[in-house]
């Protein structure tokens, strides 16, 4: 990639981390660890990295702590690396606000497809300033805030949120199939659990219930989704 994106690489394994390191900094990442895994929060903020990458199981404090701790403070993009194959483990990290979910053992092509894919969903759609603001049901989509909005409240997104709602609103009042999401949000389905699209949109509309818009994102069994709005 063209430009240099630095990395937060939270692994308390320094094998595994020397050899991502290496092979990260190959395609020209930088790559930050992390010398107190007691004090993740204080490093995180003096580096300011544009991605974390994050082990579940950690010295001290587990990453779904760290995870929660980094979303009070910033929308980073925040992959997971996780050896446990419990399907919790996956709903967790997306509950908490994480971008994605890598499973022990992976290929290494694996995890640069989705380093890949998180950074030009997060960082390339803010750039296109003619789309910076959609309006929806009377609400204002802020895609380089990322926030939802109307006179009831302002409501924070997450990246997937964000990119979701995006999406629907897009192509408001047409359904929008479970494939095209995926396919879109994670640029190859084969590496996506299928619920994990589950967990983003249900989540997604717990938020926009704050906004009196509980019902404007509607389920179409086997198809997909679609955001009604009566104003188009």
């Amino acid at each position: 990639m063209s430009t240099l994106f630095t990395i937060m690489l939270i692994e308390d394994d320094q094998t595994l981390f020397t050899e991502l390191k290496e092979r990260l900094t190959q395609w020209s990442y930088e790559v930050v660890g992390v010398k107190d895994f007691s004090n993740i929060l204080q490093e995180f903020t003096e580096r300011k990295p544009d991605l974390v990458i994050i082990d579940i199981q950690l010295p001290k404090f587990d990453g779904f702590h760290w995870c929660r701790m980094i979303r009070t403070h910033s929308k980073v993009p925040i992959v997971f690396l996780s050896s446990r194959d419990h399907p919790t483990d996956m709903v967790m990290s997306m509950q908490l606000g994480a971008d994605d979910f890598v499973q022990k053992p992976f290929h290494f092509d694996v995890l640069i497809a989705k380093i890949q894919a998180t950074l030009r969903r997060v960082y390339n759609y803010n750039t296109e300033q003619n789309l910076e603001l959609k309006t929806w049901c009377g609400a204002t989509l802020d895609l380089v805030k990322g926030t939802i909005s109307n006179e009831e409240a302002s409501i924070e997104l997450t990246k997937n949120e964000l990119y979701i709602l995006k999406l629907l609103v897009e192509r408001k009042n047409e359904i929008v199939t479970r494939e095209e999401i995926i396919t879109s949000l994670w640029d190859d389905e084969r590496f996506v659990s299928d619920n994990t699209l589950t967990v983003n949109v249900n989540r997604l509309r717990r938020k926009l219930a704050d906004l009196g818009l509980s019902e404007a994102i509607e389920t179409k069994i086997g198809q997909g989704y679609i955001a009604k709005d009566k104003t188009v």
